[in-house]
């Protein structure tokens, strides 16, 4: 499977706020951090912390602008334009290193600041 046909699937389970499907690409003991959250272990653990995270916001789009594959691992940069639970939006640019085992995810890191996301509006 080449490495855009491998991150489209997973990021359209993610943009559709689908935990247990996005949770499937992964293995049952996989390892997932995103920025600088914990790190979470388990398949089960990362669907319940990724089902929080999307109770938080209202919505959720990734454009992909590139992606590499090397044996064992899809690295891929874009931008993911959040929608917060008051409408407003926020682009946040971001970087995903993904370690697999076989055809699914082992150790999932996302490389990003979302600090805004949940910053109180400005004055």
């Amino acid at each position: 499977m080449s490495d855009a046909a491998f991150v489209a699937p997973l990021f359209q389970a993610i943009d559709a706020m689908d935990a247990p499907r996005f949770v499937s690409f992964l293995t049952e003991d996989a390892v997932f951090r995103f920025a600088n959250g914990p790190e979470v272990h388990g398949r089960e653990a990362i669907r319940d912390a990724v089902s929080g995270f999307f109770g938080a916001i209202a919505g959720l789009k990734h454009r992909v602008t590139d992606t590499w594959a090397h044996p064992g691992a899809v690295i891929c940069r874009g931008d993911v334009i959040y929608t917060r639970k008051d409408g407003s939006e926020l682009t946040v640019p971001f970087a995903d290193v993904l370690l697999l085992r076989g055809t699914e995810v082992a150790d999932y890191r996302i490389y990003m600041d979302v600090t805004q996301l949940f910053a109180p509006p400005g004055p």
